[in-house]
């Protein structure tokens, strides 16, 4: 069952998180879901279902300035640093104590970060189609995207408009494509649809990452849990060589690739959920 809590961060605002309760019998660890750069929780709708109908209990938040959860007050506070605040209080709040990590596209760097900041508290790493390179064409593509809105005005006319900026995102069936779309917009105070985000958030961002940040570094400390890593085969942001160097760099690493899918894959795919149950073996 899925239930919506809040929490208040160190700033004090209000934000949102998912909960997907056990059915039957409670696995250890928990599952937290760390969402893409302007996604949010709900874009882990079909994989926390199928994870707590297999037992295992699922949170994952609505970063502060997406979905539900409030937009910041400072557009500073829209930097990695508030982001693991915000992290760090909502395993407190949400009883967090062990638990296994998974993170898509910007959620996977918070994802190995959280993992070397609570090393006592993450049992497992899953980074979805992002590494410690990021492929400054797909960057830019991103940032250029999430800057501006751009109002739709209906839900076809956004289902075409996502579609001319996912071509290789491959949902798992309409249903799944149309909640994708359903999870980007939101309907505004004028009638039209409206990113679900705060597009301040960009402001921060530089698409050759933060150069004050080694995430070579940070990916060779996280890595040292059992981890996976999931790519998407016409993927502009993680490239084949930096997911053979992530390899090479942790020898007993976990991968998969999912071919004719571009930046990110849903991790529902047949290959990612059986991946997923090995890992979550590994961590427990």
């Amino acid at each position: 069952m899925k239930s919506a809590r809040r929490f208040t961060s160190s700033d004090g605002l209000s934000l949102h998180y998912a909960e997907w309760a056990p059915n039957g019998t409670n696995h250890a660890p928990d599952i937290l879901c760390l969402p893409g750069l302007t996604r949010h929780s709900a874009d882990f709708d079909w994989v926390a279902t199928r994870l707590a109908n297999n037992g295992y209990r699922v949170v994952s938040p609505d970063l502060r300035g997406r979905g539900r959860s409030d937009y910041a007050r400072d557009v500073s506070t829209y930097a990695p640093q508030y982001y693991l605040d915000d992290l760090r209080a909502l395993t407190i709040a949400a009883r967090l104590e062990r638990f296994v990590v998974i993170g898509t596209s910007f959620g996977g760097l918070l994802a190995m970060a959280l993992a070397t900041m609570l090393p006592s508290q993450v049992t497992g790493l899953v980074v979805n189609d992002i590494g410690p390179d990021i492929a400054q064409d797909g960057a830019q593509r991103i940032l250029d995207y999430i800057s501006v809105d751009r109002p739709q005005p209906d839900w076809n006319a956004a289902s075409i408009a996502l579609r001319e900026f996912l071509p290789d995102v491959l949902a798992n069936d309409a249903q799944g494509w149309e909640q994708l779309v359903r999870n980007t917009y939101r309907t505004g105070d004028d009638g039209k649809l409206h990113y679900d985000w705060d597009v301040k958030i960009a402001a921060n961002l530089q698409p050759d990452g933060d150069p004050e940040i080694d995430l070579w570094a940070l990916w060779r400390a996280a890595s040292a849990l059992p981890a996976l890593v999931v790519r998407g085969a016409k993927s502009d942001v993680l490239s084949a060589e930096t997911f053979a160097k992530m390899k090479a760099a942790k020898p007993d690493l976990m991968q998969v690739e999912i071919p004719d899918t571009g930046h990110a894959p849903t991790l529902d795919e047949p290959v990612c959920r059986m991946a997923l149950a090995a890992l979550l073996a590994k961590a427990a």
